[in-house]
């Protein structure tokens, strides 16, 4: 009898007395946590950030806010972190509109760690929190979809792509989904050059924080006003570990992290989301150096049992685009005309069409005139006058057409995860200024001009850190031929709705030959501004007007700059094969007073989606020298 009667005066005697103080139990706590060595399991350092060193033994976070961390040491002290973070979870402060108990504003630690050490609530009470409960019900989370918008190079936070995270509501369909939630991680900075932002961006030189907004905000920026085409990939994750996931959100509120431009962006961040949702993925372990975001997709699709299923969605400038190539030519002007404002709907030209052709020109015309309106491309008095009324005009009048709509724009063969592998090595051999030579490539990212064309942005080139090593005959040292920490090209072509600048730029260091016939490394600095268009299927023309600046002691006076015109055709003979003639021609008036230019066939045949064969004819004059190059190189891309 007496022992039942226990647990009754143990639970009318005051809790003093019935239990041990909160510190004797947090000791009980750290003790068990030491005993289950929980500061070294991978769900812990997935809640922390916590990453190996590079040079010194031991982990630190890469979470870069105080605010994350409980303890002093906490960035690179699992153990004391994990001490000070179970101490915190003791507090009774009281949930307000800008402060929140521990155990709320660390959701995730706590639902984990009270998993693993199985609290007492009698002994360390759970708190309520109801901001987060809120904040979760709001969301109404059901499903996880990758949104990865393709590259963009007039952004330069955007100029190898992008992904954020769509949280899908229970009853969401494809009409609403873009009434979802996004959680996105970005730079915050307002740079528009992109030179700046990548140098500054390489260094750490951006905060970036977490945030979350409503999906179709995301898709109007990225869709309609940035052109760019999405891809949606909805993710196969529990309930489970879609709270979990969300909780971990909840964590990194406005924490700041140092933003990396190559390894710690946008897509490695939410790599590390997965990592806390479902512990054992361990993605992030494949980006040792560089993240790329197309890289980062393919690392999801390819773990098995991931992902449900990928969608296209293309951008407005692709639909313009494919309305375009399904039009007679003809009609292309009237349709303008039509966005412009200047002839009635009941104009002759657009009356005596066919119905089918009538209902084509309406719709181009709608498409071009909202694309012009919501881009902000053509000021307000440049738009037609009532243009909200004039676009209702256009869906009414084609309203009265019974012709079928245009047929949508197909969907790639080739996602951009199942494109090429961003890093490339090539092995080659040639001969140059007649003697023969050996030579290695080596790139980290991303893609070339002549680059296998499937899964990525046709006309666009963003490499960086490309390294040439090669040996010429006579010379048994293995030099470095040229060195391009970035060297990107926008071929962007122009049509008759259409009109975007193309532009380039590189920087690096490349062999020049001197007036002395010497060959040193130069530093240079290479941009230009220009045209491209594409005069029939599968052929881009483009032209450019250059600057150049050189770097190098071996000058008269150190430098060189130059200006002048480059002219180049890129062109597909089939699927496999690929040309690009080009020619440049530099006259340097500032600095070392000299001329240069070159003309230069490439050619690459894609052997497979990861191996091409190249073939670089070229001929190039500096000073007074003139020489000849030819050479064939094998490259693997992964």
């Amino acid at each position: 009898m007496p022992g039942r009667l226990m647990p009754l005066l143990l639970w009318l005697l005051p809790w003093p007395a019935a239990f041990a103080s909160a510190d004797e139990y947090l000791r009980e706590l750290v003790e068990q946590t030491r005993v289950q060595r929980l500061a070294e399991r991978p769900e812990w350092h997935a809640l922390l950030h916590y990453k190996p060193r590079l040079v010194w033994p031991g982990v630190k976070s890469l979470a870069d806010d105080s605010r994350f961390f409980n303890a002093p040491d906490g960035q690179t002290n699992p153990q004391a972190e994990l001490e000070a973070t179970l101490a915190g979870f003791f507090s009774d402060k009281q949930e307000t509109d800008k402060e929140q108990n521990p155990q709320c504003a660390f959701i995730a630690r706590y639902r984990w760690l009270k998993e693993e050490l199985r609290f007492d609530p009698r002994r360390l009470p759970e708190q309520p929190c109801r901001r987060f409960e809120n904040w979760r019900a709001a969301l109404n989370p059901h499903a996880l979809t990758l949104i990865f918008p393709a590259a963009y190079l007039n952004n330069p936070a955007s100029l190898y792509g992008h992904t954020l995270l769509r949280v899908d509501a229970k009853d969401q369909d494809e009409r609403t989904r873009l009434l979802a939630y996004a959680i996105n991680y970005a730079a915050l900075t307002d740079e528009t050059s992109g030179l700046i932002f990548a140098v500054k961006g390489l260094f750490g030189g951006y905060p970036g924080v977490f945030s979350i907004s409503p999906y179709y905000v995301k898709v109007t920026e990225y869709n309609d006003l940035e052109n760019r085409d999405i891809w949606e990939y909805e993710l196969n994750f529990t309930p489970g570990e879609i709270d979990r996931l969300l909780m971990h959100v909840w964590e990194l509120g406005p924490i700041r992290f140092d933003y990396y431009f190559f390894d710690e962006n946008c897509s490695y961040h939410l790599l590390s989301l997965f990592e806390v949702a479902r512990p054992g993925l361990n993605l992030t372990d494949r980006f040792k150096a560089w993240a790329i975001p197309s890289d980062t997709v393919r690392a999801v699709t390819i773990e098995e049992g991931l992902l449900t299923r990928a969608t296209y969605r293309p951008a407005r400038s692709t639909w313009l685009k494919h309305r375009q190539r399904l039009m007679d030519g003809k009609r292309l002007p009237l349709a303008k005309e039509l966005a412009q404002g200047k002839p009635a709907l009941t104009d002759a030209r657009l009356r005596d069409l066919p119905a089918d052709e009538q209902a084509r020109v309406l719709e181009l015309a709608f498409e071009y005139l909202d694309y012009e309106r919501l881009g902000g491309r053509r000021a307000k008095a440049e738009l037609p006058p009532a243009t909200s009324a004039r676009l209702r005009e256009f869906l009414i009048a084609r309203s009265r057409l019974e012709v079928n709509p245009v047929e949508p724009v197909p969907t790639p063969v080739v996602r951009p995860d199942e494109g090429h592998g961003s890093a490339r090595v090539g092995l080659g051999f040639g001969r140059e200024d007649g003697r023969s030579f050996q030579e290695l490539r080596l790139r980290a990212a991303y893609h070339d001009l002549l680059d296998p064309q499937e899964g990525y942005v046709r006309g666009a080139q963003i490499e960086f850190f490309s390294l040439g090593l090669r040996r010429t005959e006579g010379d048994d040292a293995i030099k470095v031929e040229r060195f391009d920490p970035l060297d990107i090209a926008s071929l962007a072509p122009r049509d008759e709705l259409l009109k975007p600048v193309s532009w380039k730029v590189n920087i690096g260091w490349r062999r020049k030959t001197l007036a002395d016939g010497s060959r040193p490394l130069v530093f240079g600095l290479n941009t230009g501004a220009g045209l491209a268009a594409e005069p029939v299927s599968g052929a881009l023309a483009y032209g450019f007007v250059e600057g150049a600046l050189d770097i190098s002691g071996r000058y008269r006076q150190d430098y060189a700059f130059g200006i002048g015109p480059s002219i180049g055709l890129l062109a597909d003979f089939s699927d496999r094969w690929r040309v690009n003639l080009f020619a440049r021609a530099l006259r340097y008036e500032l600095g070392d007073v000299h001329k240069a230019g070159e003309v230069a066939l490439d050619q690459r045949y894609a052997v497979t989606r990861n191996s091409a064969l190249r073939l670089e004819l070229a001929r190039r004059r500096e000073f007074d020298c003139s020489w000849s190059t030819a050479g064939v190189f094998w490259n693997w891309y992964f």
